[in-house]
């Protein structure tokens, strides 16, 4: 209700369930993670350590990506006006790469497999969305992207992640405004974060206090590195 959308099939219902869950558990390193872990670990209040969590969603680079991928996914629609065939989606993918971008949503800084949460929201999609376009494209893109990554041979995990699919759910319900998405983000995350702190504390664990490097030591490594390509 709270996001003025019907909600005709109570499947839009299910699917803020899924992406609450499956949002909700981002491990440790992660900017959001690892910022409410840091303040939270001097014993600040849980609203200040998930505020430092929430502040990190605000750079691109970590609360950006499911809005990007549904970009890449609708300009591929729009090019192609629908869902483009297996060799044209081959070629736009390797158009893309040869221009210096990347494919948002292929790779992952842990994972060397396609992300289990992708494949939930890709379950969920083909039973409730099988016929729209939007996710016919990113189920195509799916078998069609990883091989071209690995022909690219650059790519250490060629798999969608986790913000390959997610947003082209929503915008099948109509969110369409693509800022709203990372407050959902933040929703889930605020209660993976809150999780966390009550294991940290249960557990005892210590303030954060990441080690320091001189710059004698930078010095050295700079000394031992081979000289650049010109």
């Amino acid at each position: 209700h709270m996001l003025g959308i019907k909600d005709k099939t109570g499947e839009l219902a299910n699917l803020m369930r899924l992406y609450m869950v499956l949002h909700s558990d981002h491990e440790g390193g992660n900017v959001s993670a690892h910022a409410c872990h840091c303040v939270g670990s001097a014993l600040s209040d849980p609203y200040y350590a998930v505020s430092a969590g929430l502040n990190g969603l605000a750079g691109p680079l970590h609360g950006l990506a499911n809005q990007e991928c549904l970009g890449w996914v609708l300009m591929v629609h729009e090019k192609f006006k629908g869902v483009p065939s297996d060799q044209e989606l081959r070629q736009f993918a390797w158009d893309t790469l040869q221009s210096g971008k990347v494919i948002p949503g292929y790779g992952h800084a842990v994972l060397r497999i396609t992300d289990p949460r992708f494949d939930a929201f890709r379950a969920f999609g083909k039973r409730v969305m099988g016929d729209d376009p939007v996710f016919q494209i990113v189920d195509k893109v799916f078998e069609i992207v990883p091989k071209v990554l690995v022909e690219q041979g650059k790519a250490k995990d060629p798999w969608p992640n986790v913000d390959a699919g997610s947003g082209a759910l929503l915008y099948h319900f109509g969110l369409k405004e693509f800022s709203y998405y990372t407050v959902l983000f933040s929703i889930s995350r605020a209660m993976g974060m809150c999780s966390q702190l009550v294991v940290n504390r249960g557990l005892g664990i210590p303030i954060e206090r990441p080690k320091s490097v001189p710059t004698a030591w930078i010095k050295k490594q700079l000394a031992a590195a081979p000289p650049p390509v010109m």
